[in-house]
């Protein structure tokens, strides 16, 4: 079995959890999601944990614009194609569900890629916040709505 750490660091969008086995983050959870963040024992120095803590206090600082990481997510073949093509939207851009689609070689799929993106357990470093509706609308996001309409205005792919 798996140990699995957590910490739990402020940010400008509220209180994140963040859970890592020994060497790799598998969760980054926002306070009131729809996501929450599995079991795991509170640490106060873990190397993963710690990585991520700061390269997440750069990304609000306005410092960093790519995570370097290492992950784990576990879910079906389908997700983990998903997760991972929502790694190659740039920060500051946004693609649509029917984008993200094409792009994991399902155009006709936007409801089950939409279904995969509200999955994603590591929020923002895997920046399912990035997707929008073809319309440009800003539709669901598991942190809630102003999260991601914050995100995106900080990231400058939103700008009213």
């Amino acid at each position: 079995m798996t140990t699995l750490s957590s910490l739990r660091r402020p940010s400008p969008i509220g209180q994140l959890t963040l859970v890592a086995t020994d060497d790799a983050l598998v969760c980054v959870s926002m306070e009131q999601s729809s996501t929450a963040a599995p079991a795991a024992r509170a640490v106060t120095r873990h190397p993963v944990l710690e990585l991520a803590d700061r390269q997440l206090g750069e990304y609000f600082a306005g410092q960093r614009r790519a995570f370097e990481l290492p992950l784990h997510f576990e879910g079906t073949d389908f997700q983990a194609r998903v997760w991972t093509a929502l790694q190659l939207i740039p920060h500051g851009a946004t693609w649509s569900y029917v984008e993200l689609a094409r792009q994991v070689g399902r155009p006709k799929g936007s409801r089950a890629v939409g279904a995969a993106n509200g999955q994603n357990p590591i929020a923002i470093i895997i920046p399912c916040h990035r997707v929008i509706g073809a319309d440009g609308s800003l539709t669901g996001y598991g942190g809630g709505l102003h999260r991601k309409q914050w995100l995106l205005r900080h990231e400058g792919a939103l700008l009213v």
